[in-house]
């Protein structure tokens, strides 16, 4: 194993979904769910976006077979956002079928600005005939004020984050305390709707504000879950499971383990800091 796949290993569970089983295994033993998702995006040719719907199918059978208490997160560039969004639409739906007929659950991940608008259409689409499929919402996007409202009245399960796509300064907060801010104001509105939806962050005064506004409001612990990447403060995850909190972790795996580990850092800087803060660390 060379030296950049050793370290990328620390967030990536592997190549194939076999080598992440044992992870998410792990990850159950200690309480915690788990998000899987075969590494991928950007597809251009046809055949590759199918090859990505056979690989959706083959990953819902295999966490079904293997009893793992895991879901599925995708990308919709990886079944043809860019190359046609009926034919991605067609293929998105093939997944969150399979996903219904073995009692599972579809994430449709969130991508960068170019495609934010694309995304929500298809989601839409597909949240409007199938229950078990939601969405990732970037709190540090202006037009999320608009988006999760309208969401919310639809019914849909919402994964909450900060972003970490690079985004222009006219389409969203650029500051830690205001992206923190519209990240609290977000999550308030999310628990009080009454919907199970996902609070994902590892900034501890986030987690801090969200266990103390449950308290505040009285909230059951069960009405929403905590979701972090996988090798992102593990033992923060333990505790958080241990003291009766939902806990998801996201679990990444698949040949494009460098372009995932590579653009987590390239796209902005604080991603650097984090990921090599977290190498000596697991609080």
């Amino acid at each position: 194993m060379n030296k950049v796949m050793f370290l990328a290993r620390r967030f990536v569970a592997g190549t194939t979904a076999e080598e992440a089983v044992p992870v998410v295994e792990e990850l159950n033993g200690q309480g915690i769910r788990a998000t899987m998702t075969v590494l991928g995006e950007n597809v251009t040719l046809r055949k590759e976006a199918l090859g990505a719907v056979e690989d959706g199918v083959r990953l819902l059978d295999l966490i079904q077979d293997r009893g793992l208490d895991a879901s599925v997160s995708i990308k919709l560039t990886r079944l043809g956002l860019d190359i046609d969004e009926e034919f991605c639409l067609e293929n998105l739906e093939q997944i969150v079928e399979k996903a219904r007929a073995t009692g599972n659950f579809v994430r449709i991940d969130m991508e960068g600005p170019k495609h934010t608008q694309r995304i929500l259409d298809v989601f839409r689409r597909i949240q409007a005939v199938h229950e078990n499929v939601g969405i990732v919402i970037q709190s540090m996007l202006f037009r999320s004020d608009r988006d999760i409202p309208e969401l919310l009245s639809r019914g849909a399960r919402i994964r909450l984050c900060k972003g970490a796509y690079k985004v222009p300064a006219a389409l969203a907060h650029k500051t830690r305390r205001d992206i923190a801010r519209a990240f609290t104001g977000h999550l308030e509105t999310l628990l009080a709707s009454g919907g199970y939806h996902g609070v994902a962050t590892h900034d501890e005064s986030l987690i801090r504000w969200t266990l103390d506004h449950v308290k505040e409001k009285g909230l059951d612990p069960e009405s929403f879950e905590f979701q972090m990447l996988y090798g992102m403060r593990r033992n923060r995850q333990i505790a958080l499971a241990e003291a009766g909190y939902n806990v998801r972790c996201y679990v990444p795996f698949g040949s494009h383990w460098f372009s995932y580990y590579y653009r987590r850092l390239r796209e902005r800087k604080e991603n650097v800091f984090f990921l090599l803060r977290n190498l000596f660390t697991n609080s």
